[in-house]
């Protein structure tokens, strides 16, 4: 089913960790941040996400909610992380310190005079950070604590569109109850039509030369082909079931699936018997067609139901 949600939240300041010294400020730029969840119809759960780098742990715990509250559709999260001021660089004391004394300490040991150089030290991996990587545990951390209010929000417009959906899909079920009363009507048109046919076929072969095997072989192959009773009778056990698991709500898409797939088999089943028959044997025909296309529009409907 489909939806939109999202969600924003903002981080304020805060000192640095211990053993590194900002600038001026003292303090990280304020940050703010956006969820989005966009769901649109999909026969199973597919997650895709658009995250800033450095987040696998909490793409992680998203997709692992989302599994939990979601049972089908194509999901798209987006985050967006905004800085309201330029990023404040922080020293690393221990990594720059630790660097120099081992230089001024090598520099010593081999009597070399030289110094360091500073570029060269700013460059070592961990010496300069920015406050975006200082609050990575802060921005998961909100965005975690919103998560459970964008999911609320997605789902409550995706039941509103099941609810739409449940509607037509018990008008396509009420449309199949008339289309089975209707071949009722004309079943015993039919049977009678079987009946004679049998009649036609076996005055044919007794004309000729009597073959008691080949008339009972002809006698049941048109018997067991005279009666659509047990179709229409299972078809409308489908169709009650199917309102049944409606009621109860709940993941119920795939279940309603297979109703339906059992439901065309018997259409087709149906159609199958009252091949090549004229008369009220036509009336059927359409009304089997006609079952066929209310079944094939659920079905397309059911692929939206978790």
């Amino acid at each position: 089913m489909t939806g939109f949600a999202q969600v924003r939240g903002e981080l304020g300041g805060g000192n640095g960790s211990a053993g590194r010294s900002f600038g001026p400020t003292q303090s990280r730029s304020q940050m703010a941040f956006a969820l989005s969840l966009k769901s649109v119809n999909h026969r199973f759960l597919d997650l895709h996400f658009r995250m800033p780098g450095g987040n696998d742990s909490l793409e992680m715990q998203l997709r692992r909610l989302l599994k939990e509250k979601m049972g089908r559709g194509h999901v798209e999260v987006t985050l967006t992380v905004e800085r309201a001021s330029s990023d404040v660089f922080s020293l690393n004391r221990e990594i720059v310190g630790g660097y120099i004394a081992a230089f001024r300490a090598a520099a010593a040991a081999f009597s070399v005079s030289a110094e360091p150089d500073l570029n060269a030290v700013l460059r070592i991996p961990g010496a300069l950070d920015t406050t975006a990587d200082n609050a990575d545990s802060e921005v998961e951390a909100a965005v975690l604590a919103k998560v459970g209010e964008a999911l609320e929000r997605l789902n409550q417009m995706r039941e509103e569109e099941g609810r739409g959906i449940a509607r037509e899909l018990r008008e396509r079920m009420t449309h199949l109850l008339e289309a089975g009363r209707n071949v009722q009507q004309h079943r015993r048109a039919v049977l009678q039509n079987y009946s004679e046919r049998l009649q036609s076929r076996m005055q044919e072969l007794l004309g000729s030369s009597i073959d008691r095997e080949r008339v009972l072989q002809e006698a049941a192959l048109l018997v067991d082909r005279s009666d659509i009773q047990e179709e229409i009778v299972r078809l409308e056990t489908h169709v009650r079931h199917f309102l049944g698991l409606l009621d109860e709500g709940g993941e119920i898409g795939k279940k309603l699936d297979f109703l339906l797939q059992e439901m065309n088999r018997e259409a087709n089943t149906l159609l199958s018997k009252t091949s090549g028959l004229a008369g009220e044997a036509l009336k059927i025909t359409e009304a089997g067609l006609a079952m066929k296309a209310e079944i094939e529009k659920a079905r397309e409907q059911v692929q939206n139901l978790e």
